[in-house]
């Protein structure tokens, strides 16, 4: 037994693993065909070099792709940047002072529908509030644009005017539900949005733009949501299903031009709607 796998041909000193052909000193795995010194992979001089490229390349590889690389988002960023004597206005200030003018373009008139239509008295406080909120944030995002020099829209988009039908369609409590979740979906969108442009605007008319917008979509949040009828469940689905869009390439809004910019008309309700003074701020509600 012990001449068998110790001293004779065993695993230490014959020609067994150890000793012999095993896998340290004979025609093994480690000095006679194995991995190191006879006709191994790797020696120790291949081992150290590799080390060293590997090393080399983790060094370069960071710096080539953050710091060297063009289409980053602060590429993105100065290259649709405009300087103006306000401060420099970016592709999303441009975009908010657009959407800003939107908004008053189809929530004024549902405003003004909802105090026509709504049967309850929350529906109609509501309804007073956007014609009040937008006829103040239209005559203030006019303001803003000739300022900077900037075109503002004179219609809705596609998908305004397509809520606008869906509101004159609807009748009675329908009416009601389909008025305080479809301005209620409408106003959670935009109230993101003026969060992102007041955190990182660089402009001082933008800044209190946002200042201004934050007030009044706020407000309206709050009165829509006292109808006791909106659906938060809905809402929370359409946060969990939209979510951030991915970055596209579409050219962002129009930037200042040369010159005065044709002038937009003011957004305004029917003769018949008593509003307060353009210049004031909405008037606060209990």
């Amino acid at each position: 037994m012990r001449s068998r796998f110790v001293r004779g041909g065993g695993l230490t000193r014959g020609t067994g693993l150890v000793r012999g052909g095993g896998l340290t000193r004979g025609t093994g795995l480690v000095r006679g065909g194995g991995l190191t010194r006879g006709g191994g992979l790797i020696s120790g001089s291949g081992l150290v070099l590799v080390g060293l490229v590997v090393t080399l390349a983790a060094l370069v590889f960071p710096v080539w792709s953050y710091e060297d690389r063009s289409g980053t988002g602060l590429d993105a960023l100065n290259a649709q940047t405009e300087s103006t004597e306000f401060g420099p206005l970016s592709a999303l200030d441009r975009d908010f002072v657009t959407k800003v003018r939107l908004a008053g373009l189809w929530e004024l008139p549902a405003g003004q529908q909802a105090g026509e239509r709504g049967t309850t008295q929350a529906v109609h406080t509501a309804g007073e509030h956007l014609v009040e909120g937008h006829t103040f944030l239209d005559a203030r995002v006019r303001e803003v644009a000739a300022q900077l020099r900037l075109e503002l829209p004179s219609q809705p988009t596609a998908q305004q005017r397509r809520w606008l039908a869906e509101l004159s369609a609807a009748r009675g409590t329908a009416y009601d539900e389909t008025f305080a979740n479809v301005l209620r979906l409408a106003h959670g969108k935009v109230f993101a949005l003026v969060a992102q442009v007041r955190a990182g605007t660089r402009n001082s008319l933008v800044r209190a733009l946002a200042d201004d917008a934050n007030t009044t979509v706020l407000d309206h949040i709050k009165v829509l949501e006292a109808t006791g009828l909106v659906d938060f469940d809905r809402i929370a689905r359409d946060g969990a299903t939209s979510g951030p869009r991915p970055a596209t390439r579409s050219p962002a809004p129009p930037g200042p031009v040369d010159g005065s910019p044709p002038s937009a008309s003011p957004v305004t309700p029917t003769p018949s709607f008593t509003l307060p003074p353009a210049v004031s701020r909405p008037r606060p509600r209990p």
